[in-house]
């Protein structure tokens, strides 16, 4: 109770003109460069490191939690615009937001993603503030046999998701699993599957992958209807004039989309954090899958369902407040911004561990009110000031805009791994991606099989090491066997008990007439 008051008490640093320069200027700074594909929130933190020794460390850790909740929401902006997610977490907010500007609703579907930001981080946010102890010790009772399993459980649950493409949902999986084998291996200092060429005995970067499976390929399709986007481009320069009201989701479809979507996608968010390595890609996978679940009406995902982005962005921004807490409490980073931010910590002197949250609450208090001030003030406060900045985007002409994308695309593939090598796995990985989204194969099954597929090696070699070659720890742990079981649950539910009727849903995802 005495951290939950001094967390509250350090709002009053905001008061302070500089101090509150830093936060808003990071949260502008984190926003842009998660909207711009190749660009991240991780790589501006790192950016900007040394800026940080220049400041005092209060100072410094407000403007990184600033950065790091505008890193979340930001990626929201080009997934929904132009359907090329900024961010990782952004995929699946990509796959309803999208469709939504299609029909001209682009400002409403950036609206719903900034109150579902907004409601997610703002959660998040308070329950580090106040269960970050707790949480802390439950998330260690998650070993590496569980761990696995939580991993697979996810895998399995964004190819079942594909309720009308599962088989091809599951290949494309299968195919970034073994992408992520490529180069390395994980346990032994071992090459392997790298065909004898030396640029790939490092593996394929993440970014790469990130901006070929979905900025070049939607180059190359966008590229293919140019006289389509034209029309579109003077319909919508004609009807549609954005105001900033449009912005604002009805109260209506806040209802509809209901209070317990949000608050049950934030608190998975929130739980994914807090396990270490899991980030923002996951909590919104699992959300999204979940809000499938429970929908009464499933066949509206993947078309432009407010719904599917509420769960998408509650659960990313919610991961913002349990990634901290393993950080904090244990010095292990949840995802890769707060392993920068652990760097902040260590440089100004402050080792993170259990004694931390009560013998230097007072410098971390105010990174969390930063990280809360964000969350209810800056994110929404941002969207209703620039937001028909943002939805302007699909009036600019298309052949200028793919154009600046594909030059940032590239230059962020390589300014990502100082490559030239992954520069060209960038273009290779986009033409392979536009051919599997022609064919109808969902890349972001392959993209999540890319992400888990090192930590799902790793934890089963691990698991089987340490139980002497015995498959039988997966269900003999306790925390393995849960997710096992939850695993079985969401199959029966996704594709069990609700199955899709033959020739109710073609290729194309529409409803066969």
């Amino acid at each position: 109770m005495d951290f939950t008051a001094l967390v509250l008490a350090s709002f009053t640093l905001l008061l302070d003109p500089v101090t509150l320069l830093y936060v808003v200027a990071g949260f502008l700074i984190g926003t842009v460069f998660a909207a711009i594909p190749g660009l991240t929130a991780t790589l501006a933190l790192a950016l900007l490191l040394p800026l940080t020794y220049t400041l005092d460390v209060t100072t410094a850790l407000m403007a990184c939690a600033s950065i790091y909740m505008a890193g979340m929401c930001g990626g929201s902006i080009t997934a929904t615009t132009i359907n090329i997610p900024g961010a990782p977490s952004s995929m699946m907010t990509a796959l309803e937001g999208y469709p939504m500007q299609q029909r001209g609703q682009g400002a409403l579907a950036l609206g719903h993603a900034s109150f579902a930001s907004m409601v997610g981080g703002g959660i998040g946010a308070i329950l580090l503030i106040v269960l970050a102890p707790f949480v802390a010790k439950a998330s260690l009772l998650v070993q590496t046999a569980g761990k696995f399993s939580l991993i697979a459980f996810a895998l399995i649950v964004i190819v079942i998701a594909q309720r009308d493409r599962i088989v091809k949902s599951a290949m494309a999986a299968c195919l970034g699993l073994m992408l992520a084998t490529i180069g390395l291996d994980t346990m032994l200092p071992v090459a392997r599957f790298t065909f004898g060429m030396e640029g790939l005995t490092a593996g394929i970067d993440l970014m790469p992958v990130i901006i070929g499976t979905f900025a070049i390929s939607e180059l190359l399709i966008q590229a293919s209807s140019i006289a389509e986007h034209r029309r579109l481009r003077q319909e919508l320069q004609q009807s549609q004039t954005i105001r900033r009201r449009d912005f604002l989701p009805p109260l209506s479809a806040i209802r509809g989309i209901g209070l317990w979507c949000y608050l049950k996608s934030s608190l998975i968010g929130y739980s994914v954090g807090t396990l270490p390595g899991a980030g923002g890609s996951m909590g919104s996978f699992l959300a999204y899958a979940e809000a499938v679940r429970t929908s009464k009406c499933p066949e509206r995902f993947g078309k432009g369902n407010p719904e599917g982005i509420a769960a998408s962005e509650s659960a990313n921004n919610a991961v913002c407040g349990g990634a901290l807490v393993p950080m904090l409490t244990f010095g292990i980073p949840g995802d890769p911004i707060t392993a920068i931010v652990l760097g902040v910590l260590i440089i100004n002197g402050i080792q993170p561990g259990p004694q931390l949250m009560t013998d230097q609450a007072g410098l971390i208090a105010p990174m969390l009110a930063s990280l809360l001030f964000s969350a209810l003030v800056l994110i929404p406060l941002t969207l209703f000031l620039i937001g028909p900045y943002f939805i302007r985007i699909v009036s600019i002409r298309k052949d200028m805009l793919y154009g600046a994308i594909a030059l940032l695309a590239v230059v962020g593939s390589y300014v990502a791994t100082y490559s030239a090598y992954q520069m060209g796995l960038t273009l290779a990985l986009g033409i392979l991606a536009y051919f599997l989204r022609h064919y109808g194969y969902p890349v972001v099954a392959l993209l999540l099989g890319f992400i888990l597929g090192p930590n799902l090696e790793e934890f089963l070699r691990r698991a089987l090491a340490l139980s002497n070659g015995n498959p039988l720890v997966f269900i003999t742990s306790l925390d393995s066997l849960f997710f096992i079981l939850l695993t079985v649950f969401f199959v029966y539910f996704l594709a069990i008990r609700k199955p899709i009727q033959p020739g109710a849903i073609g290729e194309s995802g529409r409803i066969a007439k």
